[in-house]
């Protein structure tokens, strides 16, 4: 309080005024810098007996207090933050493993399958490369016995032929009747 008052004194000495010096009161109320100093003294004077300063004081000391208390939060959302950040990537490198396993599980699975089309395919052209030569044997049999046929055919005719030509009436007839019962025997 009493460097205030000094202040105010200080002040009150370096007016211009004071400064001229002669017969000029410094303290009388015509001069308007004294009545703006008495006034400002007085504003002063009211505001340290009301306790402004103080209350000044203790909303600026509440106002740190809120402020420090915002940055004290604001830090531990950052922590939690970090927290969780770091959480979500433990999980995302966790994901990424399962997925590099699983991508190398399904191009296991891949080969495999691709292995199994293979034998498989392989299995079905051996069943139709085996089909085709069966069909083939049967078929060759097919025209050897239908040539075998046909060559006995042209050998009986021929045959006939060359014993109708050679052979007198009397024994060709007993010739049929021999093949007649030959015949006969085996049908029965």
């Amino acid at each position: 309080m009493m460097k205030r008052i000094s202040l105010a004194a200080t002040t009150l000495m370096a007016t211009p005024a004071f400064a001229a010096g002669g017969d000029y009161a410094w303290y009388s109320l015509n001069d308007t810098n004294f009545v703006v100093l008495i006034a400002f003294l007085g504003f002063v004077g009211v505001l340290l007996y009301f306790g402004v300063p103080k209350l000044l004081a203790k909303m600026l000391d509440d106002r740190a207090e809120g402020i420090k208390s915002e940055i004290e939060e604001a830090r531990a959302l950052r922590e939690e933050a970090q927290t969780i950040l770091a959480s979500f990537e433990r999980k995302h490198k966790e994901v990424e493993g399962q997925v590099a396993g699983i991508i190398k599980h399904a191009k296991t699975e891949a080969e495999i399958a691709a292995e199994a089309a293979k034998a498989d395919l392989k299995d079905s052209i051996a069943r139709r490369l085996q089909a085709a030569v069966d069909q083939i044997a049967s078929a060759e049999q097919a025209a050897v016995r239908e040539v075998k046929d046909k060559a006995v055919t042209i050998a009986i005719a021929a045959a006939g032929e060359v014993i109708a030509a050679n052979m007198p009436a009397k024994d060709a007839g007993a010739l049929i009747d021999d093949a007649i019962v030959v015949v006969g025997d085996k049908l029965h």
